[in-house]
């Protein structure tokens, strides 16, 4: 976004990229200098949950001088139907290094409820909202969500993080996006998230949406196969 567009508002949300985002952190400290010369009163930033470098991000915006709020977000459930995991559900057969620990999925239709009640109501300001869906769920627990959803056999195959990331290179994955993988599987998920937060309900007001909700909806819309 460059300066003229900055001098047209008075709030903005940004996006942090979580792990291995030295690049990301600097060009948030640029966006958000930047944003603040431009006149903008209050930055709104999505970081990550159990995740230094993009803690380490979150403090850039506090130290900004605008006013700002955090939205500390747990493993979105969209990563099943928008992301890398969506062809291994299509296919009947997902294979990923996930240990048997437990995430609290989060519903990113909850994260942008958050970020615009963040950005259009009085009293966010200076708040660190670490949300996350209302229970814990393995990814093998997840899977057998959808597979209940859809009405199809949907395997589960839990593999080593270096015959993941072995698997990944082979098919030419960008590296970029295999070595956040890989920081994730090997470090993120190691249980230091196997809480739940309240975030959703402190910034709105209500419990989040839960994931076979999530899975029912998506099922529904046939992104998956089978039953529509």
């Amino acid at each position: 976004m460059g300066r003229r567009s900055c001098r047209r508002v008075g709030r903005l949300h940004h996006l942090s990229s979580g792990p291995r985002c030295s690049r990301s952190r600097e060009t948030v400290d640029a966006f958000a200098r930047q944003a603040v010369a431009s006149g903008i009163r209050e930055l709104v930033l999505l970081s990550g949950r159990g995740e230094p470098e993009a803690q380490r991000t979150e403090q850039l915006i506090a130290q900004s001088g605008a006013d700002w709020t955090v939205v500390r977000a747990s493993w979105f459930a969209q990563n099943f139907s928008e992301s890398f995991m969506g062809n291994g559900i299509r296919a009947g057969q997902v294979v990923l290094p996930a240990r048997d620990v437990a995430e609290p999925f989060i519903d990113v239709e909850d994260i942008a409820d958050v970020v615009v009640a963040a950005l259009t109501e009085d009293g966010h300001v200076g708040q660190i909202y670490e949300v996350t869906g209302p229970r814990l769920l393995t990814f093998a627990d997840a899977i057998g969500e959808i597979a209940k959803a859809t009405g199809r056999k949907i395997d589960y195959i839990p593999v080593s993080v270096d015959d993941y990331v072995a698997e990944l290179r082979k098919e030419a994955v960008p590296e970029d996006l295999v070595l956040l993988l890989d920081d994730l599987f090997r470090n993120v998920l190691d249980g230091r998230n196997e809480y739940l937060s309240d975030g959703v309900n402190r910034a709105l007001g209500r419990q989040p949406r839960d994931f076979s909700d999530y899975a029912r909806r998506m099922a529904a819309s046939g992104i998956w196969g089978g039953n529509q």
